[in-house]
């Protein structure tokens, strides 16, 4: 579960509710049905006119993975992995490795070591998997790219909003009470447009870039420490390549734990 998320979330209701109680707005002006069904169904209408549907049906999925998160294989444990199998491959050969297949779940490892395994040489490994990196990072910039856009067209759309309320407010010119609610009301679409999308849909478009950025560098450790296995390093050099991605604190835990000590 991506907990900031959720923390960002509360906060940003917590923000308008306790700020309009504070400037003596009622709550009760955004009950606006029509308020939401331009905000939303037009960001959603303004999606589908921008984007093709096989991009716009990953929302469901992309929304899930910015509420709660990727499994993702951590770091160290992808150290450990690579420090025992530079171990066994010195020890007893390259095809060695072959039993170990079957207990990888990772895909784009599992197709690695399947790579270096079938006797391919350096340079075709590392573009297989150098293409299959940049190509999954593009799809995920594509994604983000839909929660930017929703940032983009909600806030514009809120004053589309407001526009058509004033307009229908115009009609009570001769009831100032009715102008009044009338005013804050078409107030509401503007205040929905800007918060959907500059606490929603933009800061979801960033969660899911750094997502992104996070796995890349996963599976970038995993090509040099497949690539470095392909080259017969020891256990103790590999540890040293990819010590790199770690943070301090990983490196620190690694150590302690006698990592890449054989």
């Amino acid at each position: 579960m991506e907990k900031s998320t959720f923390i960002g979330l509360a906060l940003g209701f917590i923000a308008i509710i306790v700020g309009m109680l504070f400037k003596g707005a009622s709550l009760s002006s955004l009950v606006n049905p029509a308020a939401y069904l331009i905000i939303f169904v037009g960001t959603a209408a303004s999606l589908f006119i921008a984007f093709p549907m096989n991009e716009i049906s990953k929302f469901p999925k992309l929304m899930k993975i910015a509420l709660f998160g990727q499994q993702r294989i951590a770091k160290i444990e992808v150290m450990r992995l690579f420090v025992e199998w530079a171990a066994i491959t010195r020890r007893e050969g390259l095809l060695a490795l072959e039993g170990k297949i079957d207990e990888v779940t990772e895909p784009f490892l599992k197709n690695g070591l399947r790579l270096i395994i079938d006797g391919n040489d350096h340079d075709f490994v590392s573009d297989v998997l150098s293409e299959e990196i940049h190509l999954t990072e593009e799809r995920h910039k594509m994604g983000a790219l839909v929660f930017a856009q929703a940032g983009t067209y909600a806030p514009t759309l809120g004053v589309l909003g407001a526009v058509i309320g004033l307009v229908a407010a115009l009609g009570n010119l001769s009831d100032i009470e009715k102008l009044g609610h009338s005013i804050a009301a078409a107030f509401i679409a503007t205040l929905l447009g800007i918060f959907s999308g500059y606490v929603l849909w933009h800061p979801i478009a960033n969660k899911l870039k750094r997502i992104s950025k996070q796995e890349m560098e996963t599976k970038t450790m995993m090509t040099e420490g497949i690539l470095g296995i392909q080259a017969g390093l020891s256990a103790i050099a590999l540890g040293q390549k990819l010590a790199v991605f770690l943070t301090p604190q990983e490196r620190t835990l690694f150590e302690q734990e006698g990592g890449g000590a054989g």
